[in-house]
């Protein structure tokens, strides 16, 4: 690898396709500003103290707050608005039009579909697969797609598939492996296929005996 402050790749280099923060470290290997299929070749505009590692894309016309850490081969499509302390692994894709908190943890091999939500402090295990088309083929299916909302603080467990427009409330747990069909409510853990409610994120205990209670913080909170 060559060194690692080298400034990347940028495709049309100019000051008006990319805007990057101070601070940047950023491999050799990585694009910025790739212009989308559709057309659009907005700027993109990523904060200061970027870490962004080979392999990883970034569009033009995205908005990314300071601290962003990438893995590698990521891809951020256009139109997202991610906030600040944003941590993506390896081989994960954001596609367009999302809306994305403060503090959002996303491991690797996610995929987050068009038009999600999804709030602060919120983590997406491996293999998270987030839908936004109710009625695939369908001739409308493009106006009608939209992604599921995760609100703040929810935790979804390692393979777990979340539909179309589904709810899932703050601080809840999903366990690995759930297809979540339907919203699922604040501060419960739910896990299956479909994915249901069985009990509250206050009634589990640590197998570890490192702690009592594992989300002991939310209780009282929700």
């Amino acid at each position: 690898m060559g060194d690692k402050n080298r400034f990347p790749t940028i495709l049309q280099e100019s000051s008006s396709t990319v805007r990057l923060g101070e601070g940047a470290i950023i491999d050799d290997g990585v694009t910025l500003g790739y212009p989308p299929a559709r057309g659009e070749n907005h700027l993109l505009i990523i904060g200061p103290g970027a870490r962004i590692r080979c392999g990883t894309i970034i569009y033009s016309g995205s908005c990314i707050g300071h601290n962003l850490e990438t893995g590698h081969n990521v891809v951020i499509r256009e139109q997202n608005i991610i906030g600040d302390e944003f941590r993506i692994w390896g081989n994960s894709v954001i596609d367009y039009g999302c809306r994305i908190g403060n503090n959002v943890r996303i491991h690797n091999q996610v995929y987050v579909s068009q038009f999600t939500f999804i709030e602060d402090d919120v983590f997406l295990a491996p293999g998270v697969m987030l839908a936004n088309d109710i009625h695939p083929g369908c001739p409308d299916a493009v106006e009608c797609m939209e992604g599921p909302r995760i609100k703040k603080g929810a935790q979804i467990g390692i393979n777990v598939s979340v539909l179309p427009r589904v709810v899932i409330g703050e601080h809840a747990v999903i366990g690995a492996g759930s297809v979540v069909t339907k919203d699922i409510p604040a501060g419960v853990v739910a896990y299956g296929n479909p994915a249901q409610a069985v009990c509250g994120v206050g009634d589990l205990t640590c197998t570890t005996g490192r702690r009592d209670k594992p989300y002991s913080q939310f209780i009282g909170r929700i």
